[in-house]
């Protein structure tokens, strides 16, 4: 098996965010900066910008990820821009399909709705959304219902969503375990694995998504998308000094609830302790560096995973350096920038029939 090297530009690149609330900003900051960095990731020709969900985190804005989706696809014109991802079982699948049924009908052509399957959040905030403790357990049953209402083809007798029906929004299965490979496997689904943040499975669950993979209407062979932290700079010290300054930011992402966030001594703290370790873990897979240290990292990482595209999340001490670290990544890597057809975004090649 071979793969194509990342500096032939050959292999798509996109980006996901978190539309992070910088320290002392506001909500409405992040949620301009996420649209500024999209802008800047289409005129640069990466292929895609996906935003996630997560709930009650005092440093991420984009809880309400359709919202936000729609925010970002208004200040663009190219890019597919989706949700990577919404998490189902917190959402009855006829909202879901009606909310991205709407956006595909706004942004025809430029939507994605990957889906998850945990919470986003903690055990108190799943209370707050009114989700059932059981309800990932029909996680499968909820993707089928959804892909129906947004097929044109309900599974739910006499119910349609409205936008949404027939306008096949793609699915994308998000996951960081073998049952989300198995099941995209199973329902002929692209397959993104969230090894920006939980590494371990990637190669198990990448090898087993390919192998048991059947065709489907959407997708005629596995496609895989591979989350991967990146901290592009202008010099190895500047990364370094991003890098610290993101496993910090990271701290305080995981270990803030609410309005509160974690001190500059409480963040220490967690650094000196053994939850170090796991931070450290989370953020395995990153490419850190100049240019061309952080597409040659890239480069072996496609290699080992046999990704055929990598979803880039940039860590910086703001949106200049978060903006900077895409630009530099794409200079480096060779994309073409300014893509001017949506078609050219297609997803893998559609079944016959």
């Amino acid at each position: 098996m071979s793969f194509s090297p990342i500096a032939s530009g050959a292999l798509p690149l996109s980006v996901l965010d978190l539309a992070q609330i910088p320290e002392g900003g506001t909500a409405q900051t992040a949620l301009h900066r996420s649209r500024e960095l999209a802008q800047h990731a289409e005129a640069l020709g990466f292929r895609r910008f996906w935003l996630a969900e997560h709930h009650n985190f005092a440093g991420i804005a984009s809880a309400a990820t359709s919202v936000a989706i729609g925010f970002v696809a208004e200040g663009t014109s190219t890019i597919r821009v989706g949700a990577g991802g919404v998490m189902l079982p917190n959402h009855a699948p006829l909202v879901i399909a009606e909310q991205f049924g709407t956006l595909d009908a706004l942004y025809p052509g430029r939507i994605d709705l990957g889906l998850g399957r945990a919470p986003g959040t903690d055990q108190p905030t799943m209370r707050a959304l009114r989700r059932d403790h059981t309800s990932a357990d029909t996680f499968p049953q909820d993707v089928l219902e959804l892909q129906g209402y947004l097929t044109g083809e309900t599974r739910v007798r006499g119910v349609d969503a409205i936008p949404g029906k027939g306008s096949n929004v793609p699915l994308y299965v998000l996951g960081s375990s073998m049952f989300g490979a198995t099941l995209a496997a199973a329902l002929g689904l692209p397959y993104a694995f969230a090894s920006h943040f939980a590494p371990q499975l990637l190669e198990p669950a990448v090898a087993a998504y390919r192998r048991e993979f059947r065709p489907s209407a959407q997708l005629a062979e596995p496609y895989v998308i591979a989350g991967v932290n990146v901290i592009a700079a202008d010099t190895e010290d500047e990364a370094r000094r991003l890098e610290d300054h993101s496993k910090r930011a990271r701290v305080r992402s995981l270990f803030s609830r609410g309005d509160r966030r974690l001190t500059d001594d409480e963040v220490e703290s967690v650094l000196r302790s053994p939850q170090a370790s796991a931070v450290e873990q989370m953020m395995q897979y990153r490419a850190v560096g100049e240019p061309d240290a952080v597409v040659a990292y890239l480069d072996e990482f496609q290699r080992a995973t046999g990704a055929d595209e990598l979803i880039t999340v940039h860590h910086g001490d703001g949106v200049e350096s978060r903006l900077r670290s895409v630009e530099l990544l794409a200079e480096a890597a060779d994309l073409q920038g300014g893509t001017t057809s949506t078609s050219s975004h297609a997803i893998g090649t559609p079944a016959a029939g």
